[in-house]
Formats: structure tokens, C-alpha cells, sequence
């Protein structure tokens, strides 16, 4: 049939008769054009729809397109995480792999023989988990790192970091005779990168002379306890290449009943003046599946923090020294302490 307001046979509506064509042309003594100009969308009026329907497209497309990615990021980090530590749950050690000496020639330069990430991966991560293609520091890229990247802040960093003193020179700064043993001793090891099964890219900054949990109840410093940093990559040299997006890290820290995390800081600014009773209801507030960082967390922000752009100065834990004292953390060299829990400091929220 067909219908239009102005065509009533009286007591029935046109569009409740079930006429043919012809009979509609009898009925009202109209031509086949008279008819499609009654029942047409005109050309205008098409193209302000299609004009409506691409600003809207325009304006709602990059949500739902970044919505989409950012929850297919959520879901590869995750199983990364639990991939990775269970990997280094069934390794009996994390240090000592490789060979790492250090020289020092009669001008006072000093040179290292560095195989000590490619061993890790090789001799260590290679036999529990899988891995298709392993990367030396000098070509990092055809492991598909991106020679740069934008770090939490928005800064830039290029070219991607080839050694622990570039990606984070504090690394090597700890006073070694604190709580961690004078044998132990900080080196500045080269990084080696591998491509796991599942697509991701990942760069490593391994220390071979990290030393295990000693239930520390006074300060120490945690580049000690640091046996590896991963920076992964989710999607290769595709992009973004942004840190919180696709980029994102993970450490693993003691070199025997090793605890691996992987802290997701929270994008906005460091909170200031917290004391640490107030921290968590601070994080509940920004967003409540953030909450403040154990202690192990904090020492892989500290690992990581030039990927944050996060600023100098104490961090509180979540992880308490007693009824009265909770874990700080110097941003500025890796000093961890316990202190009163009142006292007011910089928070940085995170989530799994």
C-alpha cells in the first residue's frame, strides 16, 4: 500500500486501504511522479542527514574506539601479569646468570663484559615461558621496540633506554653497605629484549647480583631486591607506544621466593600532604579500584619512575612496620624507611 497524510479516503486511512498501484492512481487521479514526489525524501534532506550523522560519528567514534582499546589493554595486561609470574615462580633463582665482569683500563674508563640479560632470557625465561625471538641492546628494535615513546607525563623518551644507568641512573646509586650485605655491588648492565608468543614486546634490565628477602624491619635500599624490570610493549612498534596504554612495566624482586608486580599508576598527579591512615580513602576517591601500593609496588614505581615522570621526594606504602609505622619511600634514591604513619607525604595511586 501506500500511505500519506494528505490521502484519506475519509473514514479509513490511505495506509490501512491495501491498494495497488493502479487502483491508487484511479482512486486519486494522480501520475507515478505526482506519487514519488509525495512519498520521497528530497536531496536536501538527505544530505543534512548524512551531514548529522557524520558529526556524531566524528564526535562519538574516538570514545568508543579508545574505550575499546583500552579495555583490550586492561585484558593483555592482566594475562601478561599472571603469564609472568607464574614463569618466575618455577625458576629456582633469578641471579647470577650470565657473565658480567667489569675492567678498568689505565686511563681510569671502565668497560663490562655484558651477557648477563641475554643469559636470563636464554638460560632462564626461555625454559618457563615461551618466547619466539630474543634482542641484544643494539637492536632492540627487531624485537619491535619503538625507538621512542611518551611516558605517563607526556614527555618524550628516545631513543628507548640501552642500559640501567640511561633508563633510571638512581639504579646505581644505593649505598651498598646498608642492610644489603658489602659483597653486593651495582653494575650498569645492558638490556636485551625478547617477543613473547602472544605478540607482546618486552625489554629487560636485569641485575644479576640481587639479593633475596631479608624480612627487612629497619630501612634499606631497594635497587638491592631488584633482580629484574621488564617494560613491556602490548602491541609492538604499533601505536601509541604510550605509557598507561599500550607500554606498561613489571618487576621481580629477590633472587629466591621472588615476588613479581606489575603497579598500574594511577594517570593523574601525585597526591601531596598525605599522611598514610588518609592514603587509601585519598586513592578510593580518585577511583575505587585504586588503592595505595605495597612497598614491593613502590620499589617498582621507583624502578620505573622516569616512564611516570613522577616527582622526587617520600611515598607512602600500604605495607606497615608495626601499629605505628608504615614503609616510605625516597623517590630520590631508593631509600625505603619505615616512618609514623601520621606524618604527611606524596601518594601515588595504583590498581592491578
Amino acid at each position: 500500500p501506500y500511505c500519506h497524510p494528505e490521502l484519506d479516503s475519509g473514514s479509513v486511512p490511505c495506509c490501512e486501504l491495501p491498494l495497488t498501484l493502479a487502483r491508487f492512481r484511479n482512486k486519486f487521479g494522480m501520475t507515478y511522479k505526482s506519487i514519488r514526489r509525495i512519498c520521497a525524501f528530497t536531496m536536501a534532506e538527505i544530505l543534512l542527514s548524512l551531514t548529522i550523522i557524520g558529526v556524531v560519528a566524528a564526535i562519538t567514534l574516538p570514545s568508543l574506539t579508545g574505550n575499546i582499546n583500552e579495555r583490550t589493554w586492561n585484558t593483555q595486561r592482566k594475562a601478561l601479569y599472571a603469564r609472568f609470574s607464574q614463569a618466575i615462580a618455577l625458576m629456582p633463582a633469578l641471579n647470577g646468570y650470565g657473565t658480567l665482569k667489569e675492567e678498568t683500563d689505565s686511563a681510569g674508563s671502565t668497560s663490562i663484559e655484558d651477557t648477563a640479560a641475554e643469559t636470563f632470557i636464554t638460560d632462564g625465561l626461555s625454559k618457563v615461558l615461551k618466547i619466539n625471538n630474543i634482542c641484544d641492546y643494539q637492536h632492540l628494535e627487531d624485537c619491535g621496540i619503538a625507538s621512542q615513546i611518551t611516558n605517563l607525563a607526556g614527555s618524550i623518551i628516545s631513543p628507548f633506554p640501552a642500559k640501567m644507568s640511561d633508563f633510571n641512573s638512581e639504579l646505581l646509586s644505593a649505598n651498598a653497605s646498608i642492610y644489603v650485605g658489602s659483597d653486593y655491588s651495582h653494575l650498569d648492565t645492558r638490556t636485551a629484549a625478547f617477543e613473547t608468543q602472544n605478540g607482546e614486546s618486552i625489554v629487560v634490565f636485569y641485575n644479576p647480583n640481587c639479593t633475596a628477602n631479608m624480612n627487612f624491619t629497619s630501612a634499606y635500599y631497594t635497587q638491592a631486591v631488584m633482580c629484574a624490570n621488564f617494560v613491556y610493549d602490548l602491541n609492538g612498534t604499533k601505536g601509541p607506544n604510550t605509557v598507561g596504554k599500550d607500554i606498561g612495566f613489571m618487576s621481580a624482586l629477590y633472587a629466591t621466593d621472588s615476588n613479581v608486580v606489575a603497579p598500574y599508576p594511577h594517570i593523574g598527579d601525585t597526591l601531596t600532604g598525605v599522611n598514610q591512615i588518609d592514603g587509601g580513602k585519598a586513592c578510593n576517591n580518585l577511583d575505587n579500584e585504586y588503592r595505595l601500593p605495597n612497598k614491593d609496588e613502590l620499589a617498582s614505581i621507583f624502578y620505573n619512575k622516569n616512564l611516570i615522570g613522577i616527582s622526587s621526594s617520600g611515598y607512602w606504602s600500604s605495607s606497615v612496620a608495626d601499629a605505628e609505622k608504615a614503609w616510605r619511600l625516597s623517590m630520590d634514591s631508593g631509600y625505603i624507611i619505615p616512618r609514623d604513619k601520621t606524618e604527611n607525604w606524596n601518594i601515588r595511586c595504583v590498581k592491578r
